[in-house]
């Protein structure tokens, strides 16, 4: 049976990838991704057919993917992250209903809350949420309504895609929904370039963070009232010590 595999990479770095995605890759004789993506990896899975498609063109590239499966050749579609979160596992099982002779194998890896968490230290210690601003393929006010509901239920909050050149001020609209609920003093942090050149962490408050300059490299965390910088790391406690 013909065989793909749907691999997240992690943040960027190799050091980050997952033993099984390694394995994966190394087994494929035919990746397909985004060129960014490809571009990643491609020094460390030399002797690879690459076949790359640009932003936007996620459903040619799907389809891709199974046309190389079916010529026989075993084939991986790669994502940043993990190929279930905002990643392309969903849309390979849907278009995969058109190829019931290729299997499909979701690797899994490691999303930007979570390596992004790392470098900032602990903020995701609790119940969190979370929430892409990009609104190219989910309403504003659906958006906006998960915000609420995030800062009502007093969520911790990883915020991908929280700027672009049509979406400057999305963040600082974020900020203001969630301080509906949340006190403006409640701290925050950002990582800019998770696992790649140029990584770096800031902690601030909520207030601070609605007149911070972000772009689409920059994942964004909202802690809950309990959240508090501990040796210049954001933490959220999961209580432990009141146990």
């Amino acid at each position: 049976m013909a065989k793909i595999y749907v691999v997240g990479l992690g943040p960027g770095a190799y050091d980050d990838m997952t033993i099984r995605a390694v394995n994966a890759l190394n087994a494929c004789d035919t990746i397909v991704g985004y060129s960014v993506y490809v571009d990643l990896i491609k020094d460390h899975f030399t002797g690879k057919n690459y076949l790359t498609t640009s932003m936007k063109k996620e459903v040619d590239r799907c389809r891709l993917c199974f046309e190389e499966a079916e010529k026989g050749h075993t084939t991986a579609m790669i994502c940043s992250g993990d190929a279930g979160v905002y990643g392309m596992a969903g849309l390979m099982y849907e278009i995969g209903e058109e190829h019931p002779d290729v299997e499909l194998e979701i690797i899994p890896g490691v999303t930007a809350a979570l390596s992004g968490g790392a470098v900032l230290g602990a903020p995701l210690g609790h119940d969190f949420a979370v929430i892409s601003l990009s609104d190219l393929l989910t309403a504003w006010e659906t958006i906006e309504a998960r915000l609420k509901a995030a800062a009502d239920g007093d969520l911790c909050v990883a915020i991908y895609n929280p700027s672009s050149k049509k979406r400057h001020d999305y963040l600082q609209k974020a900020c203001d929904i969630l301080m509906t609920g949340k006190k403006p003093e409640t701290i925050c942090g950002l990582v800019r370039n998770i696992g790649r050149e140029g990584e770096a962490f800031e902690v601030m408050t909520l207030g601070e963070l609605r007149n911070t300059e972000v772009d689409m490299f920059t994942t964004v965390f909202v802690g809950n009232q309990a959240t508090k910088v501990v040796r210049g790391h954001m933490v959220t406690p999961r209580g432990y010590r009141d146990v």
